[in-house]
């Protein structure tokens, strides 16, 4: 039997996974989704959401997918990595998973821009549809495909942008974006994702327990466990996810009853004697 299902859940609520379903949508990540969602209802064409590892970006992007695909007017599609070489690669890449017509093998980009254009002016024009692409870990987008992307925001009529973009990256992606002031100009709403305070850190605790199933009258983290977790953690979601799921690991293995301080401090002890303490801040944030 799963852990979880010893501690009366029916779901593991703290898995590092980004499903939408166990996203706790804190004051700032409900602000950014709205004005997303505000955004490409009225075609305006670029929305940036900025944030560092492990503030939620990906988590807030499959949200937004969740909400996409309840739109039977919306045709999108999310790149997860966007490292592209060259241009022909990107726009192959936007030709096949749009499902468009690729043009004979040996044709110029133009014709592959051509062939992009015409799609996006008769599902944005013709048949009214929004065209969304959602680009996370943007950061890793270089100078040739940031320039692609504002030519693709050029695609307009009169009253709105055919392609719909938003952009979920690292801080880095700023300074990018600002060094390219035909393409900075054209964001229509930027936002940056800061750690959650201490209520948020405390409510997405709670949250994600009650999403997993849980119905016993009794707190499974005790307050003071809640403020060591805030402590430690500074807010970053995924590493109260993965802080979290380790003490409700140890409840079942020494047949605990509830997460105390000092539970949270023997658990924060043991990864600082690894030394796994600074990789965790640093580097584990990455996939919330």
């Amino acid at each position: 039997m799963s852990y979880f299902k010893v501690l009366g859940f029916q779901k593991e609520p703290f898995s590092t996974s980004p499903d939408p379903e166990f996203f706790y949508l804190s004051c700032e990540h409900e602000t950014a989704l709205t004005n997303i969602l505000i955004e490409l209802r009225l075609r305006r064409g670029l929305s940036v959401i900025l944030g560092d590892i492990g503030t939620g970006k990906t988590s807030l992007s499959r949200k937004l997918i969740q909400e996409l695909r309840a739109r039977e007017d919306c045709i999108f599609h999310m790149i997860l990595d966007p490292s592209f070489e060259k241009e022909e690669l990107f726009l192959n890449y936007l030709l096949q998973n749009f499902d468009i017509p690729q043009p004979a093998p040996g044709e110029n980009l133009l014709s592959l821009r051509e062939a992009l254009e015409k799609f996006l002016f008769q599902k944005g024009v013709i048949e009214n549809k929004t065209v969304c692409l959602v680009i996370d870990e943007a950061q890793k987008l270089n100078g040739m495909s940031l320039e692609l992307l504002r030519v693709l925001l050029n695609y307009e009529t009169n009253e709105y942008k055919l392609l719909q973009l938003v952009l979920l990256g690292q801080l880095e992606l700023h300074s990018k974006i600002m060094s390219m002031a035909n393409f900075f100009d054209r964001i229509s709403f930027k936002y940056t994702l800061n750690p959650l305070n201490y209520e948020d850190t405390r409510e997405m605790i709670e949250f994600r327990i009650r999403q997993a199933g849980y119905k016993a009258s009794m707190h499974l983290f005790l307050e003071e466990a809640i403020r060591e977790i805030y402590q430690y953690t500074r807010g970053y979601p995924r590493q109260i996810t993965m802080l979290c799921y380790k003490a409700l690991k140890h409840l079942v293995m020494k047949k605990e009853l509830v997460v105390d301080a000092r539970l949270i401090k023997k658990i924060i002890q043991e990864e600082v004697r690894t030394g796994w303490q600074r990789k965790d801040l640093l580097l584990q944030r990455e996939n919330y």
